[in-house]
């Protein structure tokens, strides 16, 4: 398999994450994967709805990263995978899975995938989207609302009881792993086409030569 790009956009909920992956996936087509930690939350088949709506899905353990790492490393190797899909509006992993086939580039996002250092270590760049607070948590209650079928009330007791002091004790923190920090994530133009630029020579780089 010819050299595979991995580039990890991390940052807290709401920081401009999601925006910046579109934008990648919107200039690079199927040239780019994309994979979401999110889909790798843990199944809890065990446990009832209103039990799994008090997990706490911002804490590491929360997610299955194990079996995140052991994707890339075959994805790596050329071969596909896979992908567990995750449904928020059940707080539970789907039945369904995606095939993931390997591109050039694979972008691997998501909240805590610097927190991990044998995640990390899959990564050749490492941007972590930076944003203030009181934005994050308006982007999230918008999205939450809109897209995953919740309360208003219910998106902001979540954000109090974990998305907040796990943001501050596992996020955060997890910066210093970063080899790059984008305030604003998709919003600031000039990051993005800087990391653009960089995928395309990796792209042209893996192009075969005319005879």
């Amino acid at each position: 398999m010819e050299d595979i790009l991995i580039i990890g956009i991390a940052g807290g909920s709401g920081s401009g994450k999601t925006t910046l992956v579109k934008g990648l996936q919107a200039q690079f087509g199927d040239a780019l994967t994309v994979l979401s930690h999110d889909n790798y939350y843990k199944a809890h088949d065990d446990l009832t709805y209103e039990e799994r709506t008090t997990l706490n899905y911002d804490h590491p353990d929360a997610f299955d990263t194990d079996l995140m790492i052991e994707h890339l490393k075959l994805l790596k190797k050329g071969r596909p995978i896979h992908c567990p899909v995750y449904d928020y509006t059940v707080h539970n992993r789907s039945r369904e899975v995606l095939l993931v086939e390997p591109t050039r580039v694979i972008v691997v996002e998501g909240i805590l995938i610097f927190e991990n250092k044998a995640l990390c270590e899959q990564m050749d760049i490492r941007i972590f989207v930076d944003a203030d607070a009181d934005v994050r948590l308006c982007r999230r209650i918008k999205r939450d609302v809109e897209k995953r079928g919740r309360t208003i009330e219910s998106v902001i007791s979540q954000y109090l009881a974990t998305v907040k002091p796990m943001h501050e004790q596992f996020v955060e923190p997890s910066k210093k792993n970063a080899n790059l920090v984008v305030p604003e994530g998709g919003k600031n133009l000039v990051a993005q086409e800087l990391i653009m630029e960089r995928i395309r020579k990796h792209i042209q780089a893996q192009a075969p030569v005319s005879p």
